[in-house]
Order: structure tokens, then sequence, then C-alpha cells
């Protein structure tokens, strides 16, 4: 048995918090040392799939850099066991102006109070219109 606490709902929310700050060394002190990330796409069925710390982090940071203003906004987040759930609306406009405005969810699998895997799903939406600036 493993003497890291259980992760939270309040777990959830500080790591949807730090993607939003994007602070990649404090998402990176939420996730296990053999841990796997799923984006939302790829040529894969799971997406495209970044597996162990160092192949994470460049996932994560690949986020940003396709959005450079993603946000995940309105999060509600619930853990049963060693799986958790977060939703939220992800926002983020591409290089090009693309903007995506959907509903998404993060499905986890805890393992000694760490995430061993970040599962993302997002609803497959036509872009938003951007306001003209």
């Amino acid at each position: 048995m493993s003497n890291q606490a259980q992760p939270t709902a309040e777990f959830l929310a500080a790591f949807a918090e730090a993607w939003n700050r994007h602070d990649l060394d404090a998402l990176m002190s939420f996730m296990a040392d053999d841990c796997a990330f799923h984006a939302t796409a790829g040529p894969d069925e799971l997406g495209r799939s970044f597996v162990g710390r160092d192949a994470v982090r460049q996932g994560f940071e690949l986020a940003w850099q396709t959005f450079p203003d993603a946000a995940w906004l309105d999060g509600d987040h619930f853990v049963v066991g060693d799986r958790g759930v977060s939703e939220s609306t992800f926002c983020g406009t591409k290089a090009d102006g693309t903007r995506i405005e959907a509903r998404m969810v993060d499905i986890f699998t805890f393992r000694d109070g760490k995430i061993a895997v970040k599962n993302a799903f997002r609803k497959d939406r036509p872009a938003v219109a951007t306001a003209s600036r």
C-alpha cells in the first residue's frame, strides 16, 4: 500500500490551475515517474500518445505551442478510487487565427498519489468566429 495521499477533486482543480498558468514545472509535479498523456488529436486510436516524463512534458508544451492563449474554463472535477475526471471548456487560438471553444474531459488514472495517465477528449466542434481586431 502506498503512503501517498489519494488524489481528490481539489488535487485535479490545482492541476487545472497549473494548466491555466501555463506552469509546466507545476504540472509535472502532479505526474507519476512512468506517466502517459494521450492527446485529443493524433494518428492513433488514443490520439497521440506521449509516454514517460520527458515525452509527457513535451506533449504538454505542444498544447501551448499550438494554442498560445490556451485556457481551460468552468472546471468540474471528481475522483472515484484510482480514477478521476475533469470536465472543462477548452478555449484557444492557433497562430492562423483559428479559435476553438469546446467542452472536453480528461480521464485520469492515479498511482501512488500521482497522475499515471491523462487521457484527453474534446468535442469536435468547428472553429468559432474570432472578434475583429
